[in-house]
């Protein structure tokens, strides 16, 4: 019963897009993903894991289908936590936006902090780049400077200091004697990439 009722709303939330009843049907099957996020959108589910087989746009193009952004949100990013012996350390984005501009940096930086709050981590915030505080003029590093600047506007009470290299985001002496004034006073636990590479 479960199952028609699913592949009935996942049709009729589709149909526009040229899904088919046996299309439907079929996926409702095989997908493991959208199975799971029928039963978030129905309420039989909080929430799943994915990703174990098939590819993240292949997982992210379900999610999107039945669940799509929160409101206020536009853009997807993949989070990585790593929980190591002394410290927790989350890499944004990994898997989802190949070269994000300043503002979906922004915003994705953002998430990422929510998130954290959410399981009671303080986010203490680098934006990593291979401009080390103005040492290159790069694409890549006038982007990140940018994103800080729509950060400090908009969130202007999360701890943020870049574009910086990884070593100095990661060991704070350092950063301190590059940077004395830095915003950061240890060291940073969320690493805000500026491409997928």
């Amino acid at each position: 019963e479960r199952y028609r009722e699913y592949w009935q709303e996942y049709l009729a939330m589709t149909r526009r897009k040229g899904v088919t009843e046996q299309y439907a049907k079929l996926e409702m099957r095989r997908r493991h993903t959208l199975i799971g996020a029928m039963m978030i959108h129905k309420g039989n589910a909080d929430g799943m894991i994915c990703g174990t087989f098939g590819t993240t746009a292949l997982h992210l193009h379900y999610v999107d289908q039945v669940l799509g952004k929160r409101e206020g949100v536009n853009v997807y990013a993949a989070m990585n936590a790593l929980i190591l012996p002394d410290r927790q350390i989350v890499l944004v984005d990994t898997h989802v936006n190949e070269n994000p501009t300043a503002e979906q940096l922004a915003e994705i930086t953002m998430m990422a902090a929510e998130e954290m709050r959410r399981f009671g981590v303080c986010p203490r915030v680098a934006l990593l780049s291979h401009s080390n505080f103005g040492s290159s003029n790069s694409e890549s590093a006038k982007k990140m400077r940018t994103a800080l600047a729509i950060l400090q506007e908009r969130a202007p009470d999360l701890e943020i200091d870049g574009e910086m290299h990884g070593d100095a985001a990661l060991d704070p002496a350092l950063l301190k004697s590059m940077m004395p004034d830095s915003p950061l006073k240890r060291d940073a636990n969320l690493l805000v990439l500026p491409n997928i590479d």
